[in-house]
């Protein structure tokens, strides 16, 4: 690993799926794609239904493999690693945030953003005051022992975002965070995200179709046709 490498690197990667296998009898959602994200990078990807923005971003998380090309974390092929590594990274270096916020109904939100910690032997600091602290951050200080029935959608979304934060990940994965929310929610989870990214050192990428949240962040790329091209006007430019 070398100081110029990026913290993920998605090179010439493709995806298929087909009873066929990888061939002519597949069909490539994603083809020869590459993606690189440096540390504290926000990243917009847009794209139409069915483009495979999903697919890439569970690719990018190890969620599932390509069917061929490399998916590096700062310079080290995942591939090596077995499946118990692979589970070990994405619960310490990444954070998932889904359209549906995949919350338990039967817990609290603190209780919501506590799961992810179970999985470790020694979390690192203190848990609990780690959550209370950020659901505090993001304007749930209040409702921090109420149950996801009891908060708004944008409730539930925020609660998704910190429990997405909780193990000091450095890259978060965002899937549609904004789908079901409206515009008054969407842009106040924008501000949350760029406040985040800055206090947490935190990358992102986001899979959106919102022009007005991929413009937010500070490069967009279109999937187009199983690969990315730079979309112009981004907050950034």
């Amino acid at each position: 690993m070398s100081g110029s490498d990026p913290l993920l690197e998605l090179r010439q990667v493709t995806k298929q799926f087909g009873s066929a296998g990888v061939g002519p009898g597949s069909t490539a959602v994603l083809a020869e794609l590459n993606l690189r994200v440096a540390a504290g990078e926000t990243l917009a990807i847009v794209g139409p239904s069915g483009s495979g923005k999903s697919t890439l971003l569970n690719i990018a998380g190890t969620l599932e493999p390509p069917s061929s090309g490399q998916v590096l974390w700062q310079g080290r092929d995942l591939a090596q690693l077995a499946e118990a590594e692979l589970a070990l990274h994405r619960n310490r270096e990444i954070g998932f945030v889904f359209q549906q916020h995949h919350l338990l109904p039967q817990c609290s939100a603190l209780e919501n953003v506590l799961l992810p910690t179970l999985a470790q032997a020694a979390p690192e600091g203190s848990p609990h005051e780690r959550a209370a602290a950020l659901l505090q951050r993001v304007g749930l200080g209040e409702r921090m022992q109420h149950r996801p029935a009891e908060l708004s959608g944008g409730e539930r979304q925020r609660v998704a975002v910190v429990r997405a934060l909780i193990n000091h990940p450095r890259l978060l994965l965002l899937d549609e965070p904004t789908g079901s929310l409206d515009l008054a929610a969407t842009d106040a989870l924008a501000e949350l995200l760029l406040e985040l990214n800055a206090s947490e050192s935190v990358a992102m990428v986001m899979v959106t179709h919102s022009d007005r949240m991929a413009r937010r962040m500070q490069s967009a790329m279109c999937l187009v046709a199983g690969s990315l091209e730079a979309l112009q006007g981004t907050e950034a430019e």
